[in-house]
This record gives C-alpha cells, structure tokens and sequence, in this order.
C-alpha cells in the first residue's frame, strides 16, 4: 500500500478532507508553509488505515509525529523533506508479522556465513584497508579482523545493505508494527540523523526493519556511535569505509570488548563432562574448566584464568567452543550464539586459522516451530519444567531435555533432535 503525503504539518485537516473524497481512495496534498507554489497534483492512492493498536487515522498520527520531532529540536524543513512522499509498505509489515520459522541449524547458518568465498573475500579486505584498520586497532583495541568479520556476516562487505527506505520502514513499524513504541524512537532518531546532514533521505536506505549502513546501525545505534573519521564533516556508514569501520569499533568497544583478549576457541571435553554445566550462563575460571578435563581442540592451550563458559550447539556429537567475555561483546552487537561464532570463526579464518575442527551431526533435521512447542508442552506434561511452550529453545528447555535424555540413559546434553521428541511422544 501507498500513502505519499506532502508537507504534513496540517495533515489533520487534511484527514478532515479525506472525509469527501474516499470512494476514490484520492489524498490532497496540503502545504505546511501557506498556499503552494502552483497548483499541486492529486496523488491516487489506498485510503490511509487506522492503526490497529491507536486508532489513529495515518494523517493525524504524522501530524502529531511531526509536533514530537520539531518538540525534540529536529527542524520543521528536515521533518518535511523526509515525508514528502512516505510509504506505508505492506512488505514490511508482512516481514515484521512473519514468525520465523529457524529451521536451519547452526551448522547450515556457519556454511553460509564462513564459507571459503568470504573468507577470501574478507581477506582481501583486509589488504585494501589495512592501514585503515591498522590505526583503528592501535585506537580502539579491536582486531581488524574482527571489524572485517562484523562487515562480512552484517553485510557480505557492503554486497547486501538493504535497499528499504529506512523512513518508510520505520514509519510503518512505527505506525502499524508489532513494537510502535520501539520503531518510534528509532524514527525519531532518523529524523536526528537527518537533521545533522549526515545522510540525505535518498540515501538513507537499509533493511525492512530500519538497520542502516555496511554494518547495520539501528539510527539510535548511530546517533551514539557512528564516527567521522575521514573527516569530511558527515558520519557516513553508507559510503565511507572509514566511517564504517571507525563507527563500527566504537560500538564494539561500547558493547565491552576488552584489548588483547580472544573471543574463546574450541575445546575437547571428556567423557562424562556435566552437560547441565554447558550454558552462556554458567561462567567459570579456564582453570576449573581444565580441572574438569577440558583441553584444547588445536591451537593454544587453555590458559589463564579469566571467566569462560563452555558453548555446546549440537549436543555431544557437535563441536564445542570456550567462549570468553569477548563472545558476549559480539553477542551485543546481536544476541544469537550462531551469530557470535559467525563472526569469530570468520574472523579467525581470516587471519589464518583453521576452521571448526569438530563434526557436526549434519544427519540431525531441524525442528519446525510447531515441533518445538510440542517438545516443550510435552516436558511440561512429564513435570520437567521447560518453561513457556514458546517454541524458543533456551535455557529452561535445554535443563528440562537433559532431564528426560537422563531418565531414558541418554548423555544429557540438552539437544533437542527429531529422534527425541518420537521418543517423547511415545511416552505420552
């Protein structure tokens, strides 16, 4: 659906005015600064809808928007540059509403996102840039690898930064979506990056939820971090590799990187290990992770005694990895374990190391979305208490099929299989 809009600062009369006009669906634009230039064309287009939440008419809702920016000290002309011709996109909307379905398992989002193309791929960015990042790590403590890596897997190098509107975008989640309160102030932020002249509305574009630039900045993510380091008077995370990469090491660093540290590397555990001790949430020294038999897969032995906590994707058969506090500032950036590990198995293969060392039970099928949420319920019905049958796997869930892979003689290691739940419903 389309509803462009001129000069909104009277769009409440102009909602009055649709009153007359909607069985032709047309709008009249109507000027904000007094009588237009000329005569102004009407634009056909779908008559505005309500928001289901508010009740609002689209008309009334910008114009109130526009009273909150000019409130905020975001310039009357630069409220009105960036909605002139708004949409309201269907396409987001259907994006935003959409349940994913995570029906690939981590194993198949690691081949996609470290294969061998990208990692040639990004060492070649590292040569290109290389004194660019050279004095970015020298300032900030952050491998360029790392950066490169975040570059990769955000954008496969600026290949697939989006090409949404991100005004648009967030309009209509601001509008119509799932979190209006949320894709509001990211709007509100847009609006404030439009305002310094960083970016022109043309080419602010990014994805369907409003991420921008070569490493998907959310605008409040922006307005904190994003850095002029080429100097030219602009943050610009679009076109500028050193905006782009600066900025993007700043957040890292804001996000808690610590200098001279690793991410983690992957482990061997023995038999026996207590699997209801491999979670993100239970962090111990590496040295009572070697008391407990933990050795490295390859590279450097475990050393030091910093907090680790141990990271088992694919139960006993799959790889495991001991991730330090520099995994869970890459976790910030976005808060998935299979995103995390992207990064810093590229980020490794990149500066030379191997890749993953273990199998992966490649066999073993993802579960749908409905089959997690029966998993779930049917734990509950046995009294091992997996938490909300939300079909999101977590913690609770882990504890509670480690529960019932015990009670049937299995190494409970939390992994939930297709050949599990057959053996969940046959008990039930």
């Amino acid at each position: 659906m389309r509803l462009p809009f001129r000069h909104p600062a009277r769009l409440l009369l102009a909602t009055l005015l649709m009153a007359g006009c909607q069985s032709t669906g047309a709008i009249a634009p109507v000027s904000a600064a007094g009588p237009a230039a000329g005569p102004v064309a009407v634009t056909p287009a779908a008559p505005a809808r309500p928001d289901a939440a508010q009740g609002v008419p689209f008309p009334e809702w910008l114009a109130a928007l526009r009273v909150e920016a000019i409130g905020q000290g975001i310039r009357a002309q630069t409220f009105d540059r960036a909605f002139e011709r708004v949409t309201l996109s269907d396409r987001v909307l259907e994006l935003d509403s959409s349940q994913p379905e995570f029906t690939r398992q981590v194993w198949q989002y690691l081949d996609s996102a470290v294969n061998e193309k990208r990692v040639q791929d990004g060492r070649l960015r590292l040569q290109q840039n290389a004194a660019l990042l050279n004095r970015i790590t020298q300032r900030t403590g952050v491998p360029g690898e790392i950066l490169a890596a975040f570059w990769g897997v955000e954008s496969d190098f600026g290949k697939s930064t989006g090409n949404f509107s991100v005004v648009d975008a967030l309009t209509t989640l601001a509008y119509q979506g799932r979190r209006t309160g949320y894709f509001r102030s990211e709007l509100l932020a847009a609006l404030r990056i439009l305002d310094s002249g960083d970016i022109a509305p043309e080419r602010m574009t990014g994805s369907w939820a409003g991420a921008m630039g070569q490493t998907q900045f959310m605008p409040t993510v922006f307005l904190k971090n994003a850095v002029d380091e080429d100097g030219d008077g602009h943050r610009d995370i679009w076109g500028s590799m050193p905006d782009v990469l600066a900025s993007t090491a700043k957040f890292v660093v804001a996000n808690g990187w610590k200098a001279g540290e690793p991410w983690g590397q992957e482990v061997r555990l023995p038999d026996g290990f207590p699997y209801d001790q491999a979670e993100l949430g239970i962090v111990k020294p590496v040295s009572q992770w070697r008391r407990l038999g933990v050795t490295a897969a390859g590279g450097p032995e475990l050393s030091g005694d910093a907090p680790a906590a141990i990271l088992v994707l694919a139960g006993h058969r799959g790889p495991a990895f001991l991730v330090r506090d520099n995994f869970r500032a890459i976790m910030r950036y976005n808060p998935s374990t299979s995103y995390a590990l992207a990064v810093a198995l590229l980020a490794d293969r990149m500066s030379g190391k191997p890749g993953v060392l273990g199998s992966w039970p490649r066999e073993e099928q993802a579960l749908s979305r409905d089959e997690r949420i029966d998993l779930q319920q049917r734990l509950a019905g046995l009294g091992l208490e997996p938490g909300t049958a939300d079909g999101i796997v977590g913690a609770n869930t882990r504890n509670a099929v480690r529960r019932f892979q015990a009670s049937i003689g299995e190494i409970p290691d939390g992994f939930a299989t297709k050949g599990l739940l057959e053996r969940l419903r046959q008990r039930s």
